[in-house]
């Protein structure tokens, strides 16, 4: 069935294959694996993945089913299990490589929207610390994309939007950490800068309420008032619940100050935009 995850169609057979093998005297691992059908082999991987927690024993039938049976249904569909098999034993390089071999000999089959959710996947898996490398988050949002624009009807183009927005909020995540660093340090310019690309690129993350406080914070500090004020301007009109515009507030109603716009720089640019909807 177009858009079901060939790994669901695992459970569907496990009975039947189980009642398979015990009739026989022998299983497949007990006899030369050439001896049995190309759907045979293909069950028994299906069993293996359902019944052991080592996918890289159910990597074995797969690729024999592809060696033996080549240009057949059940190949076809064991190269696709094996880039499902080879994610599950998180082999990501690998599991990418099988998943683009699919798309390069099937690229209409109904199993290719899963081929090319699978590559993305195998990125985004592995972007779960904040402090990893985010040369994955960027390769996730690429796949993600690529999903989403080439399959935007498949269930997997609705998992990928999903996905891409915790991509992309992991990327802010990460702009954020630097710029707290620098900010602590007293590298106020630095700090800035990370908070600015927050409320620029990411304005649709979790992130964007305490980049505006941030950049209120290091205005301040470093003696730039218009530009502090414009900044709780915008929190004030985005986020006035936040616990960050009452922080911001508190900070500026110190200093005699209040949350207004100032000035024509950047942040009054974004006032325009975000607030007051003028693009051009």
């Amino acid at each position: 069935m177009a858009g079901t995850r060939p790994g669901a169609r695992v459970l569907a057979t496990a009975l039947l294959v189980t009642a398979m093998l015990a009739g026989c005297e022998s299983g497949p691992k007990e006899r030369a694996l050439d001896t049995y059908t190309a759907e045979e082999i293909f069950k028994q991987g299906e069993l293996s993945l359902v019944n052991t927690r080592r996918p890289d024993d159910a990597l074995v039938y797969f690729q024999e089913v592809e060696r033996l049976y080549p240009y057949t249904e059940y190949a076809k569909r064991a190269l696709i299990m094996q880039a499902y098999a080879l994610h599950k034993a998180k082999k990501y390089p690998e599991a990418r490589d099988a998943a683009q071999r699919f798309l390069d000999f099937y690229p209409g089959d109904e199993d290719a929207p899963y081929a090319l959710y699978l590559m993305a996947l195998s990125y985004y898996d592995q972007i779960d610390d904040v402090g990893r490398d985010q040369g994955l988050t960027f390769q996730a949002l690429k796949g993600m994309r690529d999903v989403i624009e080439t399959y935007p009807d498949s269930d997997y183009a609705r998992s990928a939007i999903l996905k891409f927005d915790l991509a992309f909020d992991q990327l802010a995540a990460k702009e954020m950490e630097i710029g707290r660093y620098y900010l602590k340090r007293g590298n106020y310019a630095a700090a800035i800068n990370r908070f600015r690309t927050v409320v620029q690129d990411f304005q649709t993350t979790s992130h964007t309420a305490e980049a505006l406080h941030r950049l209120v914070e290091s205005y301040l500090a470093l003696g730039l008032v218009d530009e502090a004020q414009t900044a709780a301007a915008i929190l004030g009109y985005n986020y006035q619940s936040s616990p960050f515009y009452q922080d911001s507030f508190r900070l500026l109603k110190g200093r005699g100050l209040s949350p207004e716009v100032k000035g024509d720089g950047w942040l009054a640019e974004v006032y325009r935009q975000m607030v007051r909807g003028e693009w051009l």
